[in-house]
């Protein structure tokens, strides 16, 4: 038969345990890229929106969070869009992003 723990025992594994998961939560590879979702943000997208209400643009190329790119478009209100990356418009959206910023 099993022997019931004392509770100093088990107060005593629950610190080491704890202990245990943030120095491995603390640990990182050097040069590894930290994966903050391991899944697809953009679950719905929208076929374009008005370059002036754009205030900046983030392209994720596909890698194992996600199969697919993503563009999430940050907008001036604040608010984060999902663009569709195969649309004209967000190609043409993307292209003058990235010619604004090499401009400056």
């Amino acid at each position: 038969m099993a022997r019931a723990a004392t509770p100093a025992a088990a107060r005593l594994l629950r610190a080491a345990l704890l202990l245990l998961v943030l120095v491995a939560a603390g640990r990182r590879a050097a040069g590894a890229p930290v994966v903050t979702e391991l899944r697809c943000q953009c679950l719905q997208t929208v076929q374009g929106i008005h370059l002036k209400n754009i205030q900046s643009v983030k392209v994720t190329p596909p890698g194992p969070h996600c199969g697919q790119t993503e563009v999430v478009a940050t907008l001036k209100t604040g608010q984060e869009v999902c663009l569709n990356p195969e649309a004209p418009m967000v190609k043409k959206i993307i292209n003058k992003m990235l010619n604004k910023d090499r401009s400056n």
